[in-house]
């Protein structure tokens, strides 16, 4: 069994309202053992209202600290009354955790957390220290202009951090969908060249597949891209690609690149625009974003001929769609409630 601690934290004040609930239950810790990747903590962070990152988020943490060794740190959008997951409430307790993380996941959308939350996400930005971003992390931000941290909005357009943290850290803010949301999926091409490249050990061209949609994105801002996505005529490993403009020429969907932080330190980033729940079914895909961490902390020497990515408890990702929020207050699922098996 995976050994979960709960982290040190403090109650965080959203909307006047103090979280209400034991930290534990919504900020969850778990416990690095040995591994490459012990001693190293990683803060993972999910909300986004589509895609699932809390069941993503939640799989990873434990195959990066069962599988791997790391400390994991999981937190999560939720009401802070309840403590129920909820991605439509703009909370996330527990970002104070980042002050001594090696490595920021995050797979959020479109959020507009208080200040106090949002200045630990923009402090450990300002050490340049590594980042890994999936799928709707280009725009994981939607802040409006007369609050203070504006400027990592996926829209701000001022020429000193246009296109906020998606542009200036990832490389790409939100664009729009490439291939047909929910009707053509991703079968991941590896660009040539970059068949040896640490992050694609152990991945066969094809291996990476996912559900979801290509997203449109141009070359990224000062990237190097590894692998493409090639559009699938349906949402099954074996659909056909379909003909045409939209694999001629294939988007990148999996690239790194570095950012500066504000000491000069360059920080590395590796971007997936795939990540959601189902995507994260598919070995491939799951080796992709594991040996990603694994990169972005500087332990690509570690990276084994085939990373152990083998589901750790229960793992049943569920469709990916849009629910309102009675709908998540319904379904009643705390933070820790992803962790018990």
């Amino acid at each position: 069994m995976c050994r979960i601690g709960v982290s040190t934290v403090v109650l965080v004040v959203v909307s006047a309202m103090v979280l209400a609930v034991p930290p534990e239950e919504v900020i969850i810790k778990l416990s690095g053992g040995e591994g490459p990747g012990q001693g190293k903590h990683i803060v993972l962070i999910s909300g986004d209202q589509e895609y699932r990152s809390e069941e993503t988020i939640t799989q990873l943490a434990k195959i990066l600290s069962r599988r791997h060794g790391f400390t994991c740190t999981a937190v999560y959008t939720v009401d802070p009354q309840t403590g129920v997951i909820n991605p439509n409430i703009h909370n996330i307790p527990g970002l104070e955790a980042l002050e001594k993380a090696d490595l920021m996941v995050i797979f959020t959308r479109f959020l507009n957390l208080p200040d106090e939350q949002m200045a630990h996400i923009v402090g450990y930005l300002a050490k340049g220290k590594p980042v890994v971003g999936l799928r709707t992390a280009t725009h994981a931000f939607s802040i409006p202009k007369e609050r203070k941290y504006h400027k990592y909005s996926y829209v701000y357009g001022g020429n000193d951090y246009r296109g906020g943290f998606g542009k200036q850290v990832l490389g790409e803010t939100w664009v729009d969908h490439h291939g047909a949301h929910g009707k053509e999926g991703t079968r991941g091409r590896i660009v040539p060249g970059q068949e040896k490249h640490p992050i694609l050990r152990g991945i066969r061209d094809g291996e990476i597949f996912g559900p979801t949609d290509v997203y449109k994105v141009g070359l990224p801002m000062g990237s190097v891209p590894l692998v493409l996505g090639e559009v699938t005529a349906g949402l099954e490993p074996d659909s056909p690609p379909v003909a045409g403009k939209k694999n001629d020429p294939m988007i990148p969907i999996a690239w790194i690149r570095t950012y500066q932080g504000e000491n000069g330190q360059q920080g590395r980033v590796f971007v997936t625009t795939m990540g959601a729940s189902q995507d994260f079914a598919y070995e491939g895909t799951r080796r992709l974003i594991v040996n990603g961490c694994f990169w972005a902390v500087g332990l690509e020497d570690k990276i084994p001929e085939r990373t152990n990515v083998d589901i750790v408890g229960v793992f049943k990702p569920s469709p990916f769609r849009f629910k309102n929020p009675k709908e998540w207050q319904s379904w009643g699922v705390r933070p820790i409630d992803l962790f018990r098996d």
